[in-house]
């Protein structure tokens, strides 16, 4: 669907393109492809063009599944905590509890 609809933005219509070559080979997608598919969707105001033609109910359909695979993909990166990673300043996993 982003690729009929993306007729106006060359850059967002290869990515589609692209993208849906490699389906249709049965090949799998990477995540950075996807992503950067919504990201120039986005940029480029496909998605908010889809948004306004279409119901909530359908945009939703066009455009979750994208958005599911990023997320299924995507490493998760770890979080790096202030205090380093020293047990002792993080409460939940001091040895002690401090009461008052």
């Amino acid at each position: 669907m982003l690729l009929s609809e993306s007729d106006g933005h060359p850059a967002v219509a290869s990515l589609a393109k692209s993208a849906y070559d490699r389906l249709s080979r049965g090949e799998a997608v990477d995540y950075r492809l996807l992503d950067e598919l919504i990201g120039e969707a986005s940029g480029k105001g496909v998605l908010r063009a889809l948004h306004a033609r279409y119901s909530p109910v359908a945009y939703e359909a066009i455009i979750m599944p994208i958005l599911a695979e990023i997320g299924r993909q995507k490493p998760v990166r770890p979080r790096r905590r202030p205090d380093g990673d020293d047990p002792e300043a993080d409460p939940l996993r001091a040895g002690a509890w401090l009461t008052r």
